[in-house]
């Protein structure tokens, strides 16, 4: 990982996306193994049906990891000072998740370098599932 410099980014520069599998079955028992996180609407067909879902949904929080992992890709983790998101949509099965993000603004505070990122999970048809922001520092 080579990470950008804070005199090199603009305002406007796209950080590098993620493309993840389309989600299955798999993933989400995998998840919820990971996570500890075993409610039934992301695992039991019969229970999110009666929820009046179609099928399981995944885990908003699994969302959440792979748009944290979009981030460590491009910069390490100890340069994170902030990671906000909201859920905005439902993610199915089938579903491929592709992070994307760009630099909202260039701050400093208490002598630190910072840059504030947007960041969004959509799936394949355009439908962004979590959107948030970052802060991170970097190296003048």
């Amino acid at each position: 990982m080579s990470t950008p410099k804070y005199s090199e980014l603009e305002v406007g520069a796209a950080i590098p996306s993620l493309t993840q599998r389309p989600i299955t079955r798999q993933t989400l028992a995998v998840y919820c193994g990971a996570s500890g996180d075993h409610n039934p609407v992301h695992v039991d067909i019969d229970f999110a049906r009666a929820a009046g879902l179609p099928d399981v949904i995944a885990h908003g929080m699994l969302v959440m990891a792979y748009m944290g992992r979009t981030l460590t890709q491009w910069v390490s983790q100890e340069r994170m000072r902030a990671f906000s998101t909201r859920f905005m949509a439902m993610t199915h099965i089938g579903d491929a998740i592709t992070c994307t993000g760009a630099v909202l603004e260039k701050l400093e505070r208490d002598g630190e370098k910072l840059v504030r990122v947007s960041i969004s999970a959509a799936d394949q048809r355009g439908e962004v599932k979590t959107a948030g922001e970052a802060l991170i520092a970097l190296d003048p």
